[in-house]
């Protein structure tokens, strides 16, 4: 083979060997670089967030907000304001508690283990749940619809050194029945206020004999009365303008203790009946003529 030959091949296995020990060391140090500079996707930390969700979730009333109640670590003390949201939250569970008196809530309140409990109830979450409590009390919830217990666990999402929402809303299971029950009555209030009893007299007189349709009046009332506990009547006598004011006074008031005491007799106790006279003050008739002055002539019977 020939000096010219024996070079170029020389040149020819420099080059393949070149190329060869450049791809096996220089590439793979750029891959290895390039591969451990790029963060692995089940290595990259999600951010949770820092909040607690007030919720109130219960049949009629679904509220949610990412704002909460608040607590110091070891206080069994809301920390005070209240954010609107919350606050809103709880005029709506107000709205609906009163529509509905049989449903009843419990509030549990929680505190960690290693919490100090300086308070006179048995455990910091009791005492925390009876703080919500007393806070919806103020916002004009019926105490007699809240109960209260304490659990301790031993974590709880924290912002520093406050507890974020340490508690949850519970809402006692109703039967449909009892809505059923609730709703009806209110129906049966709107009826009676609407339309209600009103008993017309003769000049003078405080006394009459009731109609068929006055009488079922009464039954209504005497039904719903006996169904709502707490409902109280309410009835307003009242005069036309003949003779002085101050006898028309007095001459309303027997006519409504007329009423009262004939729903008394007819079921109805007389410690849940109201009487009021207006006397000639609110006339619904014109006192100039016969017939107004028979429609002043009255009381009006309707649910407080």
């Amino acid at each position: 083979m020939s000096k010219k030959a024996l070079y170029l091949l020389g040149i020819a296995i420099t080059i393949i060997l070149g190329t060869f020990l450049y791809l096996k060391f220089c590439c793979n140090c750029c891959e290895k670089t390039t591969t451990d500079n790029t963060p692995k996707a089940d290595s990259i930390a999600v951010q949770e967030p820092n909040f607690v969700p007030f919720v109130l979730n219960g049949p009629g009333i679904d509220y949610q907000t990412h704002n909460n109640l608040k607590f110091l670590k070891n206080s069994a003390k809301l920390i005070m304001p209240i954010e609107d949201s919350v606050t809103n939250g709880i005029d709506s569970l107000k709205i609906f508690l009163v529509a509905n008196p049989k449903q009843k809530i419990t509030i549990t309140g929680y505190a960690l283990s290693d919490e100090t409990n300086t308070t006179t109830f048995e455990n910091l979450g009791l005492a925390r749940a009876n703080d919500i409590k007393n806070f919806f009390v103020s916002k004009g919830i019926l105490e007699n619809q809240l109960n209260t217990k304490g659990v301790i666990i031993d974590k709880w999402k924290m912002s520093a050194d406050t507890l974020l929402g340490p508690a949850d809303y519970t809402f006692e299971a109703i039967d449909s029945t009892s809505l059923s029950n609730t709703n009806e009555w209110s129906v049966l209030k709107s009826k009676i206020n609407a339309d209600p009893l009103i008993l017309h007299f003769n000049t003078n007189k405080s006394r009459q004999t009731l109609s068929e349709a006055e009488k079922q009046k009464v039954s209504d009332i005497v039904k719903y009365v006996e169904n709502v506990k707490d409902a109280v009547i309410v009835v307003v006598g009242h005069s036309d303008n003949v003779g002085n004011r101050d006898s028309n006074i007095v001459l309303a008031q027997k006519r409504s203790e007329f009423s009262k005491d004939y729903l008394s007799k007819n079921g109805i106790d007389s410690s849940r009946i109201e009487t009021q006279s207006k006397g000639p003050d609110e006339p619904i008739g014109d006192n100039n003529t016969t017939e107004g002055k028979a429609e002043n002539r009255r009381t009006v019977i309707t649910i407080k």
